[in-house]
């Protein structure tokens, strides 16, 4: 992975090096990202999809991201505590995207379990489940507006296995957008076949954020906001 670390990182394929496209559907639109690492460019010097979409779109965009937080604490890191800290409620939004963070599993953070169909508020943001669930009650309080999830690649893991198939019953209920990149063949196929773009198992270089992520993420949030 060094290789791809250093070669997949060329200034070549820096977001700075885009050019914007004015006709792109999401030209002018406001879109809020709320993430860790991989929303961050932690593996690509800060370049994530959320800079080609801003470089290459015309997005304007808030990036809250840390690297190695989690959805939920209480601490001020974590996306429940910064999405209240850090993102303006006066700011208007078209659309809100939220990481779905492999790293609740990592530290030991507990699932906690999804609450009855009707319950709006009140959720154990301590737990995983409950912070995805306070998140999504907030935004829409807060914004009115689509909610998109994404998840993340990394090698098989059966705890964010299980995150993801909770997340998916989760939709049911508040009827977000999922753009699962976890279980998206089609991903897994490009980053074999391109061995520059994963910095590691999890984290994309630059050249993967351009090339595989960010035409995901185009497509994906454009047929949202139509």
């Amino acid at each position: 992975y060094l290789n791809s670390f250093v070669f997949g990182n060329l200034p070549k394929f820096s977001a700075t090096r885009s050019v914007v496209n004015p006709q792109s559907p999401l030209y002018g639109k406001r879109i809020a990202f709320l993430g860790s690492s991989i929303t961050y460019g932690a593996a690509a010097h800060g370049d994530s999809f959320v800079d080609y979409l801003v470089a290459q779109d015309g997005v304007i965009a808030t990036k809250e991201a840390v690297s190695g937080t989690t959805l939920a604490g209480t601490g001020p890191k974590t996306y429940v505590s910064r999405l209240r800290q850090n993102i303006p409620v006066d700011q208007p939004l078209d659309l809100f995207v939220c990481q779905l963070s492999t790293n609740d599993g990592r530290q030991g953070i507990p699932l906690g379990e999804r609450t009855p169909a009707n319950q709006r508020d009140g959720f154990d943001a301590t737990t995983t489940l409950g912070a995805i669930e306070d998140i999504l009650a907030y935004v829409h309080q807060r914004w009115q507006v689509p909610v998109v999830f994404y998840t993340c690649l990394r090698k098989p893991d059966s705890d964010y296995a299980e995150l993801v198939a909770q997340l998916k019953l989760l939709q049911a209920k508040w009827g977000f957008h999922l753009i699962n990149l976890w279980q998206d063949p089609v991903v897994h196929a490009e980053n074999q076949a391109q061995p520059l773009a994963m910095s590691d198992d999890a984290h994309p270089t630059r050249l993967g954020y351009r090339n595989i992520w960010t035409p995901i993420f185009r497509q994906e949030l454009s047929q949202v906001l139509a």
